[in-house]
């Protein structure tokens, strides 16, 4: 299906450091793959493939990038989708590329400057398992922080079909924009002035954060904000890993 979330990837300063934190702290298995690109590593939970892992590329700290998540979107044809963002004020940083065996993509950034990819699979649509809501250790929620929030969510409605969910005004802070991705509601986009650039914020699920906030001090990792309720009943973490990448947490508290 177009616009649905089917990877995730951490670039990071220290792959076997990184390793060594999320595999206590989300179950993953974090393992090299004799198909994956030297020093790409395979993210694997309880049903199936989450995502990866790579170091920064060489560089890239120098022209100001740090340790982070980004999500891979689908799309019919990752070189169009490419060239269509660019012509709606986005940037294309790494052109249409292939990955044998997986598919093709391209590494851009939306006009307000958040970093995703966009990506043709090889498999069949609807195969990819790394977003499922309430599942310990998948991709749960999806939020933008950006400038602009209402014309970045036309920006993803235009180009990836996603369909707005209502708002929930937020005071000062403004307003929260809800989005589906087809029938399923999947993330919101707020402004917020706060963050060096705008990005997306990657929610994993826990099956209980109270537990997961512990085992994230056992590994070294810092908690900025939270537990703290979520409408919907949940509670969410938003922390640091000790390689400097924001990562955000979900679920029940037991």
């Amino acid at each position: 299906m177009s616009g649905e979330v089917i990877w995730y990837e951490l670039m990071t300063s220290d792959v076997d450091g990184a390793r060594r934190f999320y595999e206590p702290v989300l179950g993953w298995s974090i393992e090299k793959s004799s198909n994956a690109p030297n020093g790409y590593r395979m993210i694997t939970g309880s049903r199936g493939p989450v995502g990866g892992t790579m170091p920064l590329p060489p560089g890239a700290a120098n022209m100001g990038m740090r340790p982070g998540w980004f999500p891979y979107f689908q799309v019919a044809n990752a070189d169009k989708a490419a060239d269509a963002i660019k012509a709606d004020g986005g940037a294309i940083h790494m052109p249409g590329t292939d990955v044998p065996g997986a598919g093709r993509f391209s590494f851009v950034a939306d006009p307000q400057g958040a970093n995703i990819y966009v990506m043709t699979p090889t498999g069949a649509p609807g195969t990819a398992t790394s977003h499922q809501p309430g599942v310990p250790g998948y991709g749960g929620w999806h939020e933008l922080h950006t400038t602009d929030s209402e014309k970045a969510f036309a920006f993803y409605a235009k180009h990836f079909g996603w369909a707005a969910d209502g708002v929930h005004e937020m005071g000062p802070m403004g307003a929260y924009r809800l989005f589906k991705i087809g029938n399923v509601q999947s993330g919101g986009m707020m402004n917020d002035s706060r963050l060096p650039r705008p990005q997306w914020m990657i929610y994993f699920n826990v099956d209980d954060i109270d537990a997961a906030a512990k085992r994230i001090k056992a590994a070294d990792g810092t908690i900025q904000h939270g537990p703290q309720e979520v409408p919907g009943g949940g509670y969410v973490i938003n922390g640091i890993d000790p390689q400097g990448a924001v990562f955000n947490l979900l679920g029940p508290k037991k």
